[in-house]
């Protein structure tokens, strides 16, 4: 009875969350536009554009599955409610019924996290797809092999997600490992979730490429934009541009290695670089280049914006140590830890393997809450 009880309170605490996300989600507003977009639909002439239909047709999708989920919380809790009391008016311990009853608060709690999360990605571009750039910096052939690593990891989350990865370009190592990999993840809100990985990710353990066992520290940076896919009004002057042709490399058709496809293009004025080479032709992989780097244009001017607003400098850091958001410690502990949230796991492992739920969403409390980095507790 005692642990029916302590299960009681828990749920009762949680009440006021699902009452906080609820209003927070406005469910009578997203029920009215349901309305209206499902009335729009049966217009004969909706299917006149395709992708601004399909679009709404997304949307209105999100809304209902959202709103399902909401009303299915509030039945849900009242169900385990209900199921604490009956079993307590009984007056009988029943460790299955109690089990039972433990399964679904924590189906209960996960679920409304999930939801508490995602109301967080309120961002203009949150629910793109995201397209992520890493690349190896100080360690060499060390880095090289750290930037396969976090390519592994990230794919192996996305995996998790159900969500779809593209290379769009890929360099590898001299030795080993990857210089660079250039890759589009597509699902809902991955902008959203990923952006909480940009920065420089270090590395700390005994390396295998290390002939006298010692201990080595590698960095990897990481860029996450968002796949913008509508045409943003920002003007590109063709002479600021450098447009350099190579040879495609890695898995990627049957042009690989014959063709110069692969598309290389330079804004001058930002030194920006983008790259494209997973298209079958080069004009194809100039149009991804170039939509990309129109949103990389657009994405610096509105940071370039807030910058200006909070009355801050924006930096270019370089890939190295003292400039890292997350360490990865391998040796002679494990630890991760995010210089910016606090948030930490022992296991390095599970982490590497695309265990990255707890860090992101801690990145995404702390920033809804304008917070400040806690610095890196870790030693060199």
């Amino acid at each position: 009875m005692v642990i029916l009880d302590q299960m009681k309170v828990e749920l009762s605490n949680l009440r006021g969350t699902l009452d906080e996300v609820t209003g927070s989600l406005d469910l009578d507003s997203k029920k009215k536009m349901i309305e209206e977009l499902s009335r729009e639909m049966e217009e004969p002439n909706f299917w006149d554009d395709a992708e601004k239909a399909n679009k709404k047709t997304r949307n209105l999708k999100n809304m209902q599955d959202l709103v399902a989920q909401v009303e299915g919380l509030h039945k849900q809790y009242d169900d385990i409610m209900d199921l604490i009391d009956l079993q307590n008016a009984e007056g009988v311990d029943d460790d299955d019924m109690a089990a039972e009853i433990r399964e679904e608060l924590d189906s209960f709690e996960n679920l409304l996290e999930e939801i508490r999360i995602n109301n967080l990605l309120s961002g203009e571009y949150d629910s793109c797809n995201a397209i992520l750039r890493l690349a190896a910096g100080a360690g060499g052939t060390e880095a090289c092999d750290w930037c396969n690593m976090l390519y592994r990891m990230y794919t192996r989350w996305a995996e998790r997600k159900g969500f779809k990865i593209e290379v769009l370009d890929i360099l590898d190592g001299d030795e080993a490992g990857l210089k660079y990999v250039q890759f589009q993840i597509d699902g809902t809100n991955a902008y959203g979730l990923l952006k909480s990985e940009k920065g420089v990710h270090r590395l700390v353990r005994i390396s295998p490429f290390n002939a006298q066992g010692k201990r080595q520290t590698s960095f990897v940076s990481l860029d996450v934009m968002p796949d913008i896919e509508e045409d943003l009004d920002v003007e590109i002057n063709p002479e600021d541009l450098r447009i350099d042709t190579y040879r495609s490399s890695g898995a990627g058709g049957q042009h690989i290695n014959k063709t110069s496809s692969a598309i290389r293009i330079t804004h001058l004025p930002t030194n920006i670089v983008v790259t494209c080479q997973n298209e079958r032709s080069q004009f194809q992989n100039k149009d991804k280049a170039m939509q990309m780097l129109k949103a990389k244009l657009y994405m610096l001017k509105l940071e370039e914006q807030q910058a200006k607003i909070d009355g801050i400098r924006g930096e270019v850091k370089d890939i190295a140590w003292g400039n890292q958001i997350r360490s990865y410690v391998l040796q002679p502990y494990t630890m991760v830890n995010d210089t910016r949230t606090g948030e930490k796991s022992s296991n390095a492992d599970a982490v590497l393997d695309g265990d990255l739920d707890p860090f992101i969403n801690a990145y995404l409390k702390w920033l809804a809450t304008g917070g400040k980095p806690v610095g890196d507790t870790e030693e060199e």
